[in-house]
């Protein structure tokens, strides 16, 4: 739902309205100590030991019961910031216990400086490690500082002990009461503790504002109430008057908050591991997510896995439980972590099948003869679809569905769910898709992606079919090699070109024109494609390129766009195939049906496309093949004259009759010819 204005100024007012209260229960102490000690009338004296006695014991039961609790979560997630948070309720917890214990008239006789110093000395060095709390420890100062704990924690102990024997037994130096010359420092020291409660405070809110964390707000109310505690202790109370119970009620309030913001994280959690895990540093918070995560991803795999294998739900609620365990969790939240991980397997299980559905969608399937593209798809959906089993059946012949264990991602069941969708490819039944699942049923959100597989599966068929037929079109109107070319650089179909050393091969037929003046269109175009359906074969299985046709006339060239080492003499033995090739078919043809003439000449040519943006074709361009066609011209039906140059490269492989220097049209300089006879070394 979107935020709208006004909700966001709600939320602020509220908030504001939460910290002005907040504030004020934190000021109203300070003010109910300026009262008193502007009205000294009012501190009124209520003196009565037993009461003394079991107010402070059962506080600090209370609070040796939080700092308990803390350390145990702090052993349980190894975080510093809780041991310190603990070291500092079991000294509050301790020296409050020794003050109660020291209470004159109880345990022992009189008031000594036990009873007097124990709760200021305990909340200065409580402050201590409130303030070293508010840090964020780095991961290996945190480690340093949690492998000293028994020493700190022993340590703390038995100064509290030797403490408490000296008090309850007055033995020096807590003998007799405070002397006066001891305020003054006391004094300093409070100042001290008191800033580094409020040090403490800023820091814990600090981090309550990156994270908000109930524990942490306990917190931060606790060091503001036990630095005011502090500062009522030494600047105003006087024994056993209203200032003096004071602080005691500071310090119940400081502890009861932060039992009554666990109690609560306690009924919200269902579990006490959790309870302090607001407090925790933002180090063993990330790694708490990271192990409530592989927590989830453990169960979540499982899930899975129980579905491929055939786990029973009692080994299910086994690790459900281990996990349930080794987490501390309630029922209640392994009963969520449970079922937030079938959902999490859920939607893993969709997004690899939708994965199967991406993958034969953006696939490159169209270059694939249709039984390979199936075979492909079938390994792409095995992978995805696990454990369902899919097979294709394809429509044969006579209109029979045929299976093939080549199609399918496994063996058929004989048991469990099924679902079968008709495959269609251009409107079409082309076959079917078949789909099983050993074990459950298929529910319709499954149902939904295996029907959009199917018309995916049925368009990709659909597209390598249309490919097909558009590269088989294509090709019949460009050479191979030039389909071939542009099929692997598209970039080649830019007008330009560039020179090469080519052969070229011009073929025409001698008297065509008087031919077609006295022969049936119909019957001219039947001689033209019978005479190319022999001649194009000899020249692609050459390796030549057909550039163009002409009316009657043919030009092809050797060496481009594919290159050929010895394009001379694929050239010379072309024209021979040819014309011995277009002799058989014309051999029962009247006398003046025409025949082939050839020319054929090497040099240097400009290969490329000519033409303008909207229509361009591939050709050659150049003196080389201008005298191609001129010695074609020159030559006798049925005859092949190679120029010089062709001559040269294939001299010792070739006989010929040289004909000697021919004056050519165009040609300012006789060239030098010769009629090609025969292929001596192949």
């Amino acid at each position: 739902m979107a935020t709208t204005p006004d909700m966001s100024a709600t939320r602020m007012a509220g908030s504001g309205v939460r910290v002005s209260v907040w504030v004020g229960h934190m000021a109203l102490p300070m003010l109910a100590l300026w009262l008193l000690i502007a009205q000294p009338d009012l501190d009124v004296q209520w003196e009565h030991h037993p009461s003394h006695f079991w107010l402070v014991m059962g506080v600090a039961a209370v609070n040796v019961a939080l700092a308990v609790q803390v350390l145990r979560s702090a052993r349980l997630r190894e975080d510093a910031r809780l041991l310190l948070v603990g070291y500092a309720f079991m000294l509050a917890a301790g020296f409050l216990l020794l003050h109660a214990l020291a209470t004159p008239g109880v345990i022992v006789g009189q008031s000594n400086s036990g009873f007097e110093v124990a709760t200021p000395v305990g909340l200065a060095v409580a402050s201590v490690f409130f303030a070293l709390a508010s840090v964020d420890y780095p991961a290996e100062a945190s480690n340093r500082l949690v492998g000293r704990d028994p020493v700190v924690r022993w340590t703390i102990i038995g100064v509290m002990l030797l403490w408490g024997i000296a008090s309850v037994a007055e033995l020096p130096p807590l003998t007799r009461p405070l002397p006066e010359q001891a305020v003054g420092p006391l004094r300093w020291i409070a100042v001290v503790a008191i800033a580094l409660y409020a040090v403490a405070a800023v820091r814990f809110l600090m981090s309550h504002r990156k994270k908000p964390s109930v524990m942490l707000i306990a917190l931060i109310t606790a060091a503001v109430l036990l630095g005011e505690a502090m500062a009522t202790i030494v600047w105003a109370a006087r024994n056993w008057h209203l200032s003096w119970w004071l602080w005691h009620i500071l310090m119940s309030a400081a502890f009861g908050f932060v039992a009554y913001s666990a109690y609560t994280q306690y009924r919200r959690e269902g579990a006490s591991a959790g309870i302090f895990d607001g407090i925790v540093s933002r180090q063993t918070g990330e790694a708490i997510r990271q192990e409530y995560g592989g927590a989830l991803e453990t169960l979540a795999d499982t899930f899975q896995r129980s579905a491929q294998v055939g786990m029973t739900d009692q080994d299910l609620d086994l690790i459900i439980a281990g996990l349930g365990s080794r987490f501390a969790l309630t029922e209640g939240q392994t009963d969520l972590l449970a079922r937030a991980a079938r959902s999490l397997a859920t939607e893993r299980d969709q997004a690899r099948r939708l994965g199967a559905l991406a993958v034969i969608a953006t696939g490159t399937w169209v270059e694939r003869r249709e039984d390979e593209l199936l075979e492909d798809v079938i390994k792409v959906v095995a992978d995805r679809f696990t454990p369902d089993v899919v097979r294709v059946g394809v429509m044969g012949s006579p209109g029979a569905i045929t299976f093939s264990d080549r199609l399918s991602s496994g063996p058929w069941p004989e048991t469990g769910d099924r679902y079968s969708l008709e495959m269609t490819v251009g409107g079409e039944s082309a076959g079917i898709v078949e789909f099983a699942r050993p074990t459950g049923q298929f529910r319709p959100r499954d149902m939904v992606i295996m029907d959009t597989l199917v018309a995916e599966i049925g368009i990709a068929v659909e597209n390598a079919r249309l490919y097909r037929q558009l590269d088989t079109l294509f090709r019949t109107y460009l050479s191979p090699d030039v389909a071939d070319t542009l099929k692997a650089d598209p970039s080649q179909a830019g007008l330009g070109g560039s020179i090469a050393t080519v052969t070229a091969m011009f073929a025409d037929l001698r008297g065509f024109t008087t031919f077609s003046e006295r022969t049936e269109p119909a019957k001219v175009m039947d001689l033209l494609n019978r005479y190319f359906g022999v001649a194009v074969p000899i020249v692609l299985r050459n390796g030549g390129t057909v550039v163009q046709f002409v009316g009657d006339a043919m030009l092809a060239v050797f060496d481009a766009p594919t290159p050929a080492p010895d394009h001379e003499f694929r050239a010379a033995r072309t024209a021979l195939e040819m014309q011995s090739a277009i002799n058989k078919v014309a051999g029962d043809a009247p006398a003046a049906t025409p025949r082939f003439r050839i020319g054929v000449n090497t040099g240097p040519a400009l290969i490329g496309n000519i033409g303008s943006a909207e229509l361009r074709s591939f050709n050659v361009v150049g003196d080389a093949v201008n005298v191609a066609s001129r010695l074609e011209t020159s030559a006798e039906p049925g005859t092949v004259l190679i120029g010089e140059t062709t001559y040269a490269a294939i001299a010792s492989r070739v006989e010929v009759t040289e004909l000697g220097p021919l004056e050519l049209k165009g040609k300012d300089l006789p060239v030098i010819a010769y009629r090609l006879e025969r292929i001596v070394v192949s």
